[in-house]
């Protein structure tokens, strides 16, 4: 049997387990990547770690979430960030040069090799032939430090693109049908790979926005083929030495096929308030749009951006309308400013950003009270936008620019084909690394602001537990219900400052019971339904939890991430073994385990008593995990690991 493109990066890093699915398997990491947002709790635990130098092929940060630098906090992090990198080895990318997945695909990214990252979107690197996989910042401090990165070798669904796309229909109006059909629930473990005949018809960065938004999938990672388009993006970034042919063999196996025929895409949104809360454009055009923004690490390319100043070229945007375009990387920004295309779309109106997160993040931009906003990101979760009652859809640039100009919703295939901008590939990009700072030759002080704390150290498991039912929630809690961002991500390095904040849109008054609770010698559990803790890599979502004394989660199902940050954090991730159970639990039960550290080391089924009532959970986790949630967390677990 021949072995699909995943499977053939798997089997060429792969360092301990075996390699067949459901498995628990170590690869080796060939490349990281942090963002600033993540990245300095990140770097904060490798040098907990004391490992001299990265041991990784290669190891980047980049600065793209916190660059408003309201206030000194995000100031002093970049600083930090700066130095600990030049004396560390890590390449260091500065505020404005660009979003981590859009500049790492253009000048790092290589076919073939495995890329761990602290953000949840790193799969982005699919596009180019990588299998490129969002984790914790202690996961990726670990394999900086030579460590495996530990996942379950995953199921590999083939999604076969047949035909090619109509006029006025992109790459994003794919990925969000097949949102349609996988939805974000039930596919942990699973990796998409695209193949088929309609893959030749689509550029790299095409295929990188459908990776991107794979991660709203909640699988591990997609990955296209790495063949002569790719050849042809490298070369054109002047890398093509990176390249290597990477295609699966004409028997491969793969354990389903979704047939995708691109002819028959059409313009979708995915509507408030869940990427795969899909409808067709020609449902919904006609409602009026008080907001537009374009760029975020989906939809920001080269080509994204000439096909949308090719759309407003000698147009203005609807007086009604606020419309925002960011370029994602300082190489799109400096090219579309030397061929006139800036000059288009300032001149119809639009309010041009930097290269950052931005608005995906809810970095500024927010829409107005219930206001309607159409943005090419990647996710809508309420609340994001930093406006709590703000409705947001996701969808193409063509959909965005032509509705931002109507100032409502439009069907982009009401417009005449051949007035569709067909934009084609450069030969050649344009290329300036100056604003990535290569690693110090010799030993530099690192900078170090009230403002940076010290890494999160947890206590080894107790064998009693004694806890409070702290919080009840319902189905996809994601780690913005848990952790907010926007003007709260300043303090990402701050834990005690940032715990202050945990869950505070979902009940502002849970971080002062759980305090209070601890200050008590109690321990907090949550309790939350079906796929819980969707959404972004931030292990803030634990590490914040567990400063707050929560040692425990019980829920129906668990995204893959936010399980591995929680055990990393030394939080035990239980899973209802009869879902009825749910119903029956309430927010001030008391809740006891005994002899906890024996039934995490050996038992699939875990009893505990609540409110006096005998439950039973599932723990299916692997040895190597068991013993991490015994140290207290991974930090903990590692630091003994290296120095045995």
């Amino acid at each position: 049997m021949g072995h699909s493109v995943c499977y053939k990066i798997l089997s060429e890093h792969i360092v301990e387990g075996t390699l067949a699915p459901g498995n628990e398997i170590g690869i080796r990491i060939d490349q990281t990547l942090t963002q600033d947002a993540t990245g300095t709790m990140a770097y904060l635990q490798f040098e907990a770690l004391g490992i001299p130098k990265v041991k990784t092929e290669l190891s980047v940060s980049y600065v793209d979430h916190n660059t408003i630098q309201m206030g000194f906090e995000n100031a002093d992090d970049h600083l930090y960030l700066q130095t600990m990198n030049a004396n560390f080895g890590i390449y260091h990318s500065k505020a404005g040069n660009g979003i981590c997945h859009q500049v790492h695909l253009e000048r790092f990214g290589r076919p073939g090799a495995t890329l761990l990252g602290s953000d949840s979107h790193t799969p982005t690197g699919g596009g180019i032939g990588m299998i490129a996989i969002g984790a914790g910042g202690l996961d990726v401090a670990v394999a900086m430090g030579g460590g495996p990165f530990y996942l379950t070798a995953p199921r590999v669904v083939n999604v076969r693109l047949a035909g090619k796309l109509r006029p006025w229909v992109s790459a994003k109006d794919v990925i969000l049908t097949v949102l349609g059909i996988l939805t974000t629930r039930g596919n942990v473990g699973t990796v998409l790979e695209y193949t088929g005949e309609g893959i030749a018809t689509l550029t790299v960065p095409e295929r990188a926005t459908i990776t991107n938004m794979g991660a709203e999938l909640g699988v591990t990672t997609s990955v296209f083929p790495s063949d002569g388009i790719t050849r042809q993006f490298l070369k054109a970034q002047e890398r093509e030495d990176s390249w290597r042919q990477l295609l699966p063999d004409h028997d491969a196996v793969y354990d389903r096929i979704i047939d995708v025929d691109l002819s028959s895409v059409e313009p979708l949104a995915a509507c408030p308030h869940s990427p795969d809360n899909i409808r067709k454009m020609s449902e919904l055009k006609g409602t009026p749009v008080q907001q537009v923004a374009i760029g975020s690490c989906t939809n920001s390319s080269y080509k994204d951006l000439m096909t949308v100043a090719s759309i407003l070229r000698g147009k203005k945007v609807a007086s009604g309308t606020s419309f925002i375009v960011a370029p994602g990387s300082r190489q799109v920004f400096e090219m579309i400013a030397r061929n006139g295309a800036l000059a288009d779309i300032i001149a119809s109106g639009a309010r041009v950003m930097e290269s950052s997160c931005g608005f995906c993040i809810g970095a500024g931009q927010a829409p107005p009270t219930n206001g309607v906003s159409l943005r090419t990101n990647n996710r809508n979760f309420e609340g994001r936008s930093g406006t709590a009652s703000g409705q947001v859809y996701l969808v193409s640039p063509e959909t965005a620019a032509l509705s931002a100009i109507a100032g409502e919703m439009v069907n982009p295939l009401d417009y005449p084909a051949q007035e569709f901008p067909f934009v084609a590939m450069p030969d050649r990009f344009r290329i300036d690394d100056s604003m990535v700072l290569p690693p110090a030759g010799t030993p530099v002080t690192i900078i170090r602001g009230p403002n940076i704390g010290e890494p999160p150290y947890t206590s080894p498991l107790p064998d009693e537990l004694t806890c409070v039912v702290g919080l009840k929630v319902g189905d996809k809690i994601t780690t913005d219900h848990i952790m907010p961002a926007g003007q709260r991500l300043k303090y990402r390095s701050n834990i005690p400052a940032y715990a202050r904040y945990v869950f505070e849109n979902v009940d502002p008054e849970f971080s002062s019971r759980a305090l209070a609770d601890r200050e008590k010698g109690l321990f907090t559990a949550i309790v939350g339904g079906a796929s819980y803790g969707q959404g972004s890599s931030r292990e803030h979502a634990a590490i914040c939890p567990m400063h707050l004394g929560v040692r425990l989660v019980m829920a129906k199902s668990f995204e893959r991430i936010h399980s591995d940050n929680l055990i990393n954090f030394g939080i035990i991730p239980l899973v209802f073994k009869n879902a009825g159970d749910y119903d029956r639990i309430k927010a001030g039960d008391s809740l006891e385990i005994t002899k906890l550290r024996t039934l995490v080391m050996e038992a699939e089924t875990i009893p505990v008593t609540i409110g006096g009532s005998p439950y039973d959970f599932t723990l299916a986790l692997s040895q190597r995990q068991r013993a991490i949630l015994i140290e207290g967390g991974l930090l903990n677990y590692t630091k003994k690991k290296f120095g045995a």
